[in-house]
């Protein structure tokens, strides 16, 4: 029994001795969040800073923002126009439009031409003003389109002004008057806007 007892004892040192324990598994260290590093931005560079979105600029805007300085205006009073003077211009615009009649009876473009104010001249040279004349019910029924202040004359002035007469006049400013006609019926009507140059009563309107 002893002998089985110490047969029993050297087995289990062979056993022993012979066990090889499996390898303890390695657990992965748990990863740690990498830290963003902070972009280095080149000194020179400026910030971006997103735009604003452009608005429109309405006309209104820029009329509110930008009125436009009234002009002066200065008073006139008609009664200081005496009655020799509102006859003497009377009488001379009279024999005016009388100069002018024969002129445009004969056709004669140069010389109706130098009755007009510059500004007059260069408003009836105008695309804008022979365009909208042309628009006329006479001008169009007969498809005429204006394209020169010489057309306007032609086809405007000679048919309708060669046998016009001035009945009243009415004084604006010292220089400036308002030539009338009156018809047969007793309307008066205007026929042209007048101011007095150096060489005398030049058509403004």
């Amino acid at each position: 029994m002893k002998r089985l007892g110490s047969l029993f004892l050297v087995i289990l040192c062979l056993f022993l001795s012979c066990y090889d324990p499996p390898p303890p598994v390695k657990s992965d260290p748990p990863k740690v969040p990498e830290q963003t590093q902070p972009v280095q931005q080149n000194q020179n560079q400026q910030p971006q800073i997103p735009a604003e979105p452009v608005q429109p600029v309405q006309i209104e805007q820029i009329v509110e923002a930008a009125p436009e300085s009234p002009s002066p205006v200065e008073y006139f009073d008609p009664a200081s126009i005496t009655q020799e003077e509102r006859d003497t211009a009377k009488i001379e615009i009279q024999q005016l439009i009388q100069r002018l009649n024969g002129i445009i009876r004969a056709k004669n473009y140069n010389a109706w031409v130098t009755y007009l104010d510059s500004g007059y001249f260069t408003t009836i040279s105008s695309k804008d003003f022979l365009d909208r004349v042309s628009q006329s019910t006479v001008l169009v029924r007969q498809k005429i389109v204006l394209k020169s202040a010489q057309d306007y004359f032609n086809h405007v002035v000679v048919p309708s002004r060669a046998n016009d007469h001035v009945d009243d006049i009415e004084f604006v400013s010292p220089s400036r008057v308002k030539a009338y006609t009156v018809n047969n019926t007793g309307s008066r009507l205007r026929l042209y806007d007048l101011e007095k140059a150096e060489e005398g009563w030049k058509i403004i309107n």
